[in-house]
């Protein structure tokens, strides 16, 4: 999942990722920025322990929606893309034509926007909680 701290309640997102590493889920954080930036907010959220790995574009040399970001994320958390998952994510480009293009389903957190046209994602929530209950509903 990437989004900016304002996206979503901290508190809520952090219960619901240890609800889904719970449930058996790899959780990845996939980002574009600067890695000192983008590593710090992650641990200033404390979601490096609630994460089995992230990308971080400003390390990796490669911007979402670029594939190679996705599946550096993906290998760091024991996984390759070509066995699924999803990607959250308020980013039509990056976030869900990144996801897509990587082979993952999509879920776009709108934000209250409405979707800006091109490949739909498979859901769309309005924040990082409703995105994170939506996947645990399919767990069950």
């Amino acid at each position: 999942m990437t989004a900016p701290l304002a996206l979503f309640d901290l508190d809520n997102t952090q219960a619901g990722l240890v609800r889904l590493r719970e449930r058996g889920w790899r959780i990845g954080i996939v980002t574009n920025g600067r890695d000192d930036t983008q590593t710090a907010t992650i641990m200033h959220a404390q979601l490096g322990d609630l994460v089995d790995g992230w990308a971080v574009s400003g390390a990796e040399g490669v911007k979402k929606p670029e594939t190679e970001l996705f599946a550096i994320a993906a290998r760091r958390c024991g996984a390759e893309l070509g066995s699924g998952g999803w990607m959250v994510g308020d980013s039509a480009k990056a976030d869900v034509g990144g996801g897509r293009s990587a082979g993952l389903r999509t879920i776009w957190i709108d934000r209250g926007r409405a979707w800006p046209g091109g490949p739909a994602p498979e859901r769309i929530a309005h924040d990082a909680t409703a995105a994170i209950e939506s996947l645990l509903a399919e767990s069950r």
